[in-house]
């Protein structure tokens, strides 16, 4: 059988873990009979507009330790984009371009790693390719610290930032009750539509830590008047108010809670910021209190160092999965997880068709939040405990932690 190649490209905001589902893709590919090189677009799809393409096979075989060290590496190795491809029934020219690359190197199989905006390019290529009658597999591989992909139990990058996001809100707590004195701190978490990191932050509490002591999620309207009686109850009874926020919160009206105007990528998202520091002003106007607001902002996203094998794991095994659907004829579907058993915890590795994912968003489910809508419920801690576990053996060097080299990121051309 005459072996094709296969390209993998990364999208859409950066994770601990997309490098290990590359790490995967890699992998799979090495003990393939179906393929022979796997090659890498620069920048998400641009790359392949762009002329941009890595030999990924190159890479390993030149030190086979790269595998391990890639696993490892936070970010993307091979750069990111948002670039939302045009209906091709209005202009197909991009299409034309990318299928023609795909010829030209021998492509039997896409994979693209990335979330719900790389979904929507899975879906349009995949859509392209059956309108052409491509055999081409076009396969998704998801990621994202959102959690808001449809379908799969979780997404791969998610339980790394949830596993930092609550480390933090530990130390946030052990810095905050040094001081005995009255005091409020505001901790804003990423999630503009979905509330699953905000509420990872209740992981934080132990058997001498009950912090965060109130959760705001985007599930829920948020209520000024009812978030100033929350804290002022909470205020009554202890001296240090810890609160974690989701910066998608709004109001029933559907306005942000924000300190400044918002602005919109190019797939129409708000962009958003300052609703921790909009709460401040609040309850500084409102409450005698000292108050802060910490942004944890893009620090939760890459945090290698502290990031959870048993994410680097699954992410690494829905790299070689992507592959091995690819070598059955699977297209058109992004790979998934299926929790099979929260005690011991156990996952299935699956397909699902891309069309029932796309241009979708998963919620946290108001049952897992209470009534009042400032916390959440254990279901939500049982769901999230186990995506955490796990350290990895990650290589250090002057006392810092050893990543791929990204330099063929930074070139200026």
């Amino acid at each position: 059988m005459n072996k094709k190649n296969c390209m993998v490209a990364q999208s859409g905001g950066p994770t601990a873990t997309i490098n290990a589902s590359l790490a995967g893709v890699i992998s799979g590919t090495m003990h393939s009979q179906a393929y022979d090189t796997v090659y890498g677009s620069v920048n998400g799809i641009l790359g392949i507009l762009h002329d941009n393409i890595l030999n990924l096979s190159d890479l390993i075989e030149k030190d086979p330790s790269n595998l391990e060290t890639l696993k490892h590496s936070p970010a993307m190795y091979l750069g990111s984009c948002r670039f939302k491809l045009p209906d091709f029934m209005d202009d197909d020219s991009s299409y034309n371009y990318i299928f023609k690359q795909f010829e030209k190197l021998n492509i039997g199989a896409f994979f693209y790693i990335g979330g719900n905006d790389s979904m929507d390019t899975v879906l349009k290529l995949s859509n392209y390719a059956k309108r052409i009658g491509s055999d081409i597999c076009i396969i998704g591989i998801p990621k994202t610290i959102d959690n808001d992909l449809m379908v799969t139990d979780h997404t791969p990058g998610f339980g790394s930032a949830a596993k930092y996001v609550a480390s933090s809100l530990l130390e946030i707590a052990h810095d905050t009750f040094i001081y005995a004195v009255k005091s409020v701190t505001i901790v804003e978490i990423m999630g503009r539509d979905a509330g699953w990191l905000t509420a990872a932050a209740a992981l934080a509490r132990n058997q001498y830590s009950d912090a965060p002591h109130l959760i705001y999620l985007p599930e829920t309207d948020f209520d000024k008047d009812r978030f100033l009686t929350d804290v002022k109850e909470c205020l009554r009874v202890r001296n240090n108010i810890i609160i974690a926020i989701s910066e998608g919160i709004h109001d029933a009206a559907g306005n942000y809670i924000n300190a400044g105007e918002s602005q919109e990528d190019s797939f129409g998202h708000s962009q958003l910021s300052g609703a921790g520091k909009a709460l401040e002003y609040l309850i500084k106007d409102n409450i005698n209190v000292k108050v802060r607001s910490v942004e944890i902002n893009v620090l939760q996203r890459c945090a290698a160092h502290l990031s959870s094998k048993t994410d680097l794991d699954e992410a690494f095994a829905l790299g070689e999965k992507a592959v091995a659907l690819s070598e059955d004829g699977v297209t058109a579907s992004m790979v998934t997880l299926e929790r099979t058993s929260n005690s011991p915890y156990t996952v299935a590795y699956g397909s699902a068709e891309i069309k029932n994912i796309a241009n979708e968003a998963k919620s946290v489910p108001r049952e897992w939040i209470n009534e009042a809508g400032n916390d959440v419920l254990p279901a939500m801690l049982e769901y999230l405990a186990p995506l955490i576990l796990g350290e990895p053996d990650i290589t250090y060097q002057n006392g810092l932690p050893v990543y791929m080299d990204v330099s063929h990121l930074t070139a200026i051309e």
